[in-house]
């Protein structure tokens, strides 16, 4: 049954959207409780699936799923997985952007609205992963404009988990853990609700980690199965694999109701002139070993939130399980070990991000002005500056200092002073990133600014204060300031459109309007490149780090060294990289017995490349 039409006079129409891997849902206030939209036929969920077919008509939903098999290289799902990248993506013998997909399925949620709706601009509240990065959520807010959205906020999907619960219990004191296990995603984060006011303590995640590795790992489990007993692998067949990732995903749901699934398919290809045929059985705990090595990662991070929040276990009050994948019964199971208690499950599992998204709408557009309900949220990831650390061989560029560290609540102001690292330099380049690497180049960058007109003096004389501003829309300030002159130049980074250039988001929009229309071939050309999001000024001559006033010296950094290396030892014990650590330790030894400063240099950088390539260091 449709909504009926709401009083314009009484709501201003803005509506909160879940863009899942797997699953898609929008839905607003009504009556003071967040509702679901629903299609005509009833349906609450769109599966996130887009498929053009040969007459360029755009099939998005269940059709589109059903399609994945019959012409797989014209459908695509779990693009969410794709939020962010450049690279385009060929369908159905066209290139698009990751967001210009996602634009499709946004573009059939907003079909649901007109029986609720009579007017054009709609507002939206659309969620993304916690642990997205600033690329990501560009992507997702470019997309929802593209759909004909007026996108108003980007908001973490634990924290529109948490507003969906907390609506109805804004009065009491409590310490929620939210697990947000979805389709391509996992997200958690610890919660404090009091007397109205929702803060996020900590978020962590991982944002490739979900249901569809469990999929694809039954995949390999099944192309197995084929392997043995016909000699012949169905993954190298477009078609046949398709077939597989349509029998896991029902695999999956089967065994999350009872111990055993068949696995079956009549004729799942042909290869050399006959059929090739799958029929097997697997049982819940065969599937759980599978995935078990995921869950472990997804208790990692629980205990890592759970720390950062300063919190134990037994302080959590309420634990919400969010995501599509959280019905795995193994889930509920550790879920109740961990903590002592069952989680809840009045929300939806797969509807609570959506209501939680309609909540903050709500909240925004005064639907709920009496609900006497407040949100915060914490920045996901440190951003910060590169610079350079003196070290007794010199500077050493490369490095990664926070201004504002995860975790922090936002909106926030946070200032931190350095200092120029060349006699006379006149000139600083400000390279802004986002990460949690102690390795500038290992975390994602957000823009450059140029800071010129410094006085010339020594190297360490002239300071110069970056302040870093972060507000609940995702837009970054950065601004560097010469204390002596007050001369301060900014940059801002911001989740809106500012990065791509007008001709390409207007490529873009025709793209998809083609498709929408259908009344027009489309033309086979690439999509327009990324613009940067400012202009940098253009004079001549590179600028120089900025460096932490603080100074380490040759000692500090051979002992952090040989401490990680003896680390690396204890932890993975009697291995084939045991012999390769005792001589990296014994060449820093022997550099240092005979005092041969270049000898230790290049030990130093040859264990300092062997931690690195081991993933050991955390920089």
């Amino acid at each position: 049954m449709l909504n009926e039409t709401l009083d314009p006079a009484s709501f201003r129409p803005i509506v909160g959207i879940d863009l899942g891997t797997t699953n898609s849902a929008v839905a607003y206030i009504h009556e003071g409780q967040p509702q679901v939209i629903c299609a005509e036929n009833g349906q609450t969920l769109l599966p996130s699936v887009v498929l053009i077919d040969p007459d360029n008509q755009v099939i998005v939903g269940q059709d589109a799923r059903d399609g994945l098999i019959a012409m797989p290289d014209r459908a695509m799902a779990a693009i969410k997985r794709l939020m962010g990248q450049d690279e385009p993506i060929p369908l159905a013998d066209q290139r698009f952007l990751p967001e210009e997909i996602s634009a499709l399925i946004l573009k059939e949620l907003r079909g649901r609205l007109k029986p609720v709706f009579d007017e054009e601009n709609i507002e939206a509240v659309i969620t993304v992963p916690a642990y997205f990065n600033d690329a990501q959520r560009r992507a997702t807010k470019q997309a929802g404009e593209l759909a004909g959205f007026v996108v108003e906020r980007i908001i973490n999907e634990p924290t529109a988990a948490a507003l969906a619960y907390g609506l109805d219990h804004s009065e009491t004191h409590k310490n929620i853990l939210v697990y947000d296990l979805g389709g391509g995603t996992f997200d958690v984060s610890v919660v404090t609700l009091d007397g109205g006011v929702l803060e996020v303590r900590a978020s962590n995640g991982n944002r490739r980690l979900g249901g569809e590795d469990f999929d694809w790992r039954l995949v390999d489990w099944m192309a197995e199965q084929v392997i043995s007993q016909e000699k012949v692998d169905p993954r190298d067949d477009l078609r046949a694999r398709a077939i597989l990732k349509d029998l896991a995903e029902k695999v999956k749901w089967t065994l999350s109701e009872g111990d055993q699934a068949p696995v079956e398919s009549p004729v799942l290809m042909v290869h050399d002139g006959r059929p090739v045929m799958l029929d097997t059985r697997i049982g819940r705990q065969q599937f759980v070993d599978m995935i078990q090595p995921w869950l472990d990662e997804t208790f990692t991070l629980v205990e890592d939130v759970l720390r950062q929040a300063e919190l134990a276990a037994d302080d959590i009050d309420d634990i919400l399980l969010v995501g599509g994948s959280t019905r795995i019964p193994r889930v509920r199971e550790m879920t109740a070990d961990y903590f002592g208690r069952d989680a809840h499950t009045e929300v939806d599992p797969d509807l609570a991000v959506a209501l939680g998204a309609a909540v903050q709408a709500g909240l925004k557009s005064g639907a709920l002005s009496r609900a006497g309900l407040v949100a915060t949220d914490v920045a996901p990831f440190s951003m910060g500056i590169a610079t350079a650390r003196p070290t007794w061989r010199g500077l050493v560029p490369g490095y990664f200092t926070p201004i504002i560290h995860r975790n922090t609540a936002i909106p926030c102001t946070r200032t931190e002073t350095f200092t120029t690292v060349q006699d006379g330099q006149e000139a600083i380049e400000v390279e802004v990133f986002q990460g949690e690497d102690e390795s500038v180049h290992r975390n994602y960058p957000l823009g450059t600014f140029r800071l010129t007109g410094i006085p010339r003096a020594p190297a360490g004389l002239e300071k110069i204060e970056v302040t870093f501003r972060y507000n609940l829309n995702g837009i970054l300030e950065a601004t560097g300031r010469i204390t002596s002159t007050r001369f301060t130049k900014s940059l801002v980074v911001q989740d809106g459109l500012e990065r791509r250039s007008a001709e390409a988001l207007e490529q873009s929009r025709a793209r998809l309007e083609a498709l929408w229309s259908a009344d027009q071939p489309l033309e086979d050309d690439e999509p327009a490149a990324v613009a940067d999001v400012i202009d940098v000024d253009a004079e001549d001559g590179p600028g120089a780090s900025v460096i932490v006033e603080e100074v380490g010296d040759a000692d500090s950094e051979v002992e952090a060294v040989l401490a990680d290396l003896e680390a690396m030892m204890t932890k993975h014990g009697r291995t084939k990289q045991h012999k390769a650590i005792e001589a990296l330790i014994d060449g820093i030894s022997r550099a240092l017995a005979v005092d041969d400063r270049e000898k230790l240099q290049a030990a130093l950088d040859k264990a300092t490349n062997f931690l690195l390539e081991a993933d050991v260091l955390d920089f």
